[in-house]
């Protein structure tokens, strides 16, 4: 019974730590700070890396959102000082994943897996889903935060025309490869930890390296499709008051692109869906 409490004991614990560090540093506020302890909670309970891959999202993109937080003051109109996060944007981002990994825990519990359809094609859907959620959930937030950082200036991707910084949709090379470094990141630590803790054979383990690179497609992938959503059911216009490009119609607003359908969360949850979706698919196909 002591073996099997300690580690959600230790899930507990170091989710408290890092929701009320968190919320300290203005990267959660409270309700985000309850919902992230959950969501954490259950990740490292179930398995430490599934715990990982979420921290590892979590820490990167908060440390990427602080960077460079004047220059985004100028820009986002929805600029929140430390990036801080409510409890909506933690479920729209970790909901999906959070699911699979309690249905990964109903069918073996908290032993760990090797990627071998094989032995069992649902598991390796489950899996290649969760990590393509967080690949998605990275590599999207790399892209944002490090590409409207760059000189660089964006285009529409329908369009491929010049449009302002901020512009739902509007991309540059240097967020794509933010956001395909974004996706490798997860994989390459889901690997790593899975050559310390599973038991799987030499050829099994091997062709795990194979993740690495389906994870930096993921996050790509992830970050293509938010901004073809972005571009055409997300609202972007340019208020001249306010001297920023806005995510709302208005007297002011002169529109740049998209249409009042979804907003920033929903766009997130539908590229986060289709690409857990495709990342599934395609570890089923290639475990």
């Amino acid at each position: 019974m002591e073996t099997n409490l300690f580690q959600p004991l230790v899930a507990a614990v170091v989710s408290a730590a890092i929701a009320t560090r968190s919320y300290r540093k203005k990267s959660l506020d409270l309700s985000g700070a309850i919902a992230g302890f959950a969501v954490m909670t259950i990740h490292i309970a179930v398995n430490y890396r599934f715990g990982a891959v979420l921290l590892i999202f979590f820490f990167t993109s908060s440390m990427f959102t602080k960077f460079g937080e004047d220059k985004k003051r100028k820009v986002d109109a929805d600029f929140k000082e430390g990036g801080q996060r409510n409890w909506i944007q933690v479920l729209f981002n970790s909901g999906i994943a959070t699911l699979l990994v309690l249905i990964a825990w109903k069918l073996v519990g908290s032993q760990d897996y090797c990627l071998n359809s094989k032995e069992s094609g649902l598991m390796t859907s489950l899996i290649g889903g969760i990590i393509g959620h967080y690949c998605c959930c990275n590599g999207d937030t790399w892209s944002s935060e490090l590409g409207i950082l760059s000189d660089e200036q964006p285009r529409l991707i329908t369009t491929f025309k010049p449009v302002r910084r901020g512009t739902n949709g509007g991309v540059t090379k240097a967020g794509l490869l933010a956001a395909a470094a974004g996706g490798s990141v997860i994989g390459l630590t889901f690997v790593i930890l899975g050559f310390i803790t599973t038991n799987c054979t030499f050829n099994v383990a091997l062709k795990q390296l194979l993740l690495i690179p389906v994870s930096a497609l993921a996050g790509l992938c992830g970050s293509v499709i938010d901004s073809l959503l972005g571009a055409t059911l997300q609202y972007s216009g340019f208020c001249s008051v306010r001297n920023k490009v806005v995510g709302k119609p208005g007297p002011t607003v002169k529109r740049i692109s998209g249409l009042s359908v979804l907003d920033n969360n929903a766009v997130n949850l539908v590229s986060i869906f289709l690409t857990t979706a495709l990342t599934s698919i395609t570890c089923l196909y290639i475990f």
